[in-house]
């Protein structure tokens, strides 16, 4: 499983940022998916989870009522909508898989494969 993602880039406090994560390999829909973040000097967080289906998600506080995560599995792919960012939201965001579980995971050692990471930059 190959999980390529874009759309990282500069933005001012309180604008928004598109991320995609797209996949190849495996069947997409047999995968839950996963947001992460990596500020610099922290460790990698859980931002957001969908579950296979797309019918449930999960989010970290921090980002809950900001962000918004879907998947398209006709199109392989999952994203995640920035909205309202902050400096504290700058961080490299990396997509994930996991494929043994049906619902959301949140631990980094749940998931088996991670896309390279984009990073975003909010300015203030």
């Amino acid at each position: 499983v190959q999980l390529q993602a874009s759309g990282g880039g500069l933005v001012q406090a309180g604008g928004s940022l598109r991320l995609s994560c797209a996949a190849s390999g495996r069947t997409f829909s047999s995968y839950v998916m996963g947001w992460f973040r990596q500020a610099p000097g922290k460790e990698r967080e859980f931002a957001a989870g969908i579950n296979r289906s797309g019918a449930s998600t999960y989010y970290a506080d921090s980002v809950k009522g900001r962000f918004t995560i879907s998947r398209d599995n006709a199109k392989n792919t999952v994203y995640l909508q920035m909205n309202s960012l902050k400096p504290e939201d700058t961080a490299v965001y990396y997509c994930a898989a996991a494929f043994k579980f049906v619902g959301v995971v949140r631990r980094t050692s749940d998931y088996d494969y991670w896309g390279q990471g984009t990073l975003v930059t909010v300015s203030s």
